[in-house]
């Protein structure tokens, strides 16, 4: 069946998520929809030093927001702030050094941070693509670790300070690679059997899109959505698939394209008029799984996820 996933995938692959793909589907894209100010509204982005987070902090930015980048190289989130400082005219964005790898540091930096800061929107985007089975200082998988474990310690202890302002949204950046993955409980950091860093990227990414639809339906007073930014030339595909990225690259999405949806669901009113928990590509709802793909898991899989990140992130909190 993966074979099978895997192949529908890439055909759609090839229509949808590049270059292409985007310049058909921004035919039908309402131009007035990002045609916002967004002074008084405070966003989050993490891995926003590079790549799709970059470009959509600095479109946020360009737009009267308040940018809080969350990075795990000082140095480099330093000079991504002057460049987005410098090209916005925009003063408030900010820099905040986190490996979000590292739960408990996720954990003491979101607690801390909803104490003394407001936030309206959340951008879930840092994320890993480790192709050798790698154990993190707490003796996690890092991909886990990273795109998962993370996401969801730095959502859910961000959640109370979202409920306290209005139209409080959170993005969370997966991929694609999701509909190639039916989601497996019962190895979520990848003990069994040889491993495959493009796989564990994969079904992380099918965790947060479920997560996503959880929180939904547990919190109604923020809108959630995922997202899949297509095919970028990013930063991050020239060193986890370089492969992929030479036979492509010239098929490739820009950075801005593959920012396009993630700025439009943080920012366009248009983006909160639709249902919370939904799949998004190229501004719009689209499904989560493939056509015949038995990919959908069952409601008891989806709480046995939730409980087991209930159960390990609350081992890491302070």
């Amino acid at each position: 069946m993966s074979v099978y996933r895997n192949a529908v995938w890439f055909v759609k692959g090839l229509q949808e998520y590049t270059k292409s793909g985007y310049d058909a589907a921004s035919q039908r894209f309402c131009s007035s929809d990002l045609e916002v100010d967004l002074s008084g509204r405070t966003f989050m982005i993490t891995g926003a030093n590079s790549g799709i987070g970059k470009s959509a902090a600095l479109q946020v930015a360009n737009r009267g927001g308040t940018v809080h980048l969350v990075c795990r190289s000082e140095s480099r989130a330093e000079a991504a702030r002057q460049e987005i400082v410098e090209r916005s005219k925009n003063q408030n964005v900010h820099v905040h050094v986190l490996d979000m790898s590292n739960a408990t540091r996720v954990w003491e930096f979101a607690q801390s941070f909803s104490q003394s800061s407001i936030l309206h929107v959340l951008i879930n985007n840092a994320g890993c693509m480790v192709n050798q089975r790698e154990l993190t200082e707490d003796g996690l998988e890092k991909n886990f670790a990273t795109n998962t474990l993370g996401t969801y310690i730095l959502t859910t202890a961000l959640i109370p300070a979202l409920k306290r302002v209005e139209d409080p949204r959170v993005v969370t950046v997966s991929s694609g690679g999701m509909l190639t993955q039916k989601l497996n409980v019962d190895d979520l950091q990848f003990e069994k059997g040889p491993f495959d860093g493009t796989a564990a990227y994969a079904q992380n990414k099918r965790q947060q899109v479920v997560l996503t639809d959880r929180w939904a339906s547990q919190h109604k007073e923020i809108h959630f959505s995922s997202m899949h930014p297509g095919w970028a030339d990013t930063p991050a595909v020239q060193t986890s698939m370089p492969s992929f990225h030479s036979k492509m690259q010239s098929r490739l999405r820009t950075e801005a394209m593959g920012a396009d949806t993630i700025v439009w669901l943080a920012a366009s009113a248009a983006a909160r008029e639709q249902p919370s928990g939904l799949f998004f590509q190229d501004r719009r709802a689209v499904a989560a799984h493939l056509p015949l793909a038995s990919s959908r898991s069952s409601p008891q899989e989806e709480e046995k996820l939730l409980a087991a990140l209930q159960e390990l992130s609350l081992k890491f909190k302070p």
